[in-house]
């Protein structure tokens, strides 16, 4: 291990202990792939997109401000292409989740890991509904 590694082991380690509650911010899921967007502002003449907070913002054509990409639009791309990456993760993760809680309350024969998989599921489901809609 080179010493650079070692420092940035350290910052790691010590913002962890600065803040313990770094371990449970959960990042915004991304609803849309990148490249979903990219394909429409190249098939419609848009440029330069990016994603701005929740939102996508880019140049419409002759333009010279960013305006957001309207709604419908966003809409009707995730229509045509399903579930995002991040969006198929967080849910085998729920479902993964609840048949191993669902195994494991039969084993101890209680009902009190069903209760962390709904828990579990319930924040899932919150993070899985669009702003846009």
């Amino acid at each position: 291990m080179t010493a650079i590694q070692e420092v940035a082991d350290l910052q790691t380690i010590d913002n962890l202990f600065l803040n313990p509650l770094d371990i449970f911010e959960l990042r915004v899921m991304n609803h849309y792939c990148e490249q979903w967007i990219a394909d429409w502002c190249q098939t419609n003449g848009w440029t330069d997109w990016f994603k701005e907070r929740s939102s996508y913002w880019a140049f419409p054509p002759n333009s010279v401000m960013p305006v957001p990409i309207p709604t419908s639009v966003l809409l009707t791309i995730k229509a045509e292409k399903g579930l995002s990456t991040d969006e198929r993760f967080w849910t085998l993760t729920a479902i993964l989740g609840t048949g191993l809680t669902a195994a494991w309350g039969y084993a101890i024969a209680s009902p009190m890991p069903l209760l962390l998989a709904f828990v579990g599921c319930a924040i899932v489901f919150a993070r899985l509904d669009c702003e846009e809609a």
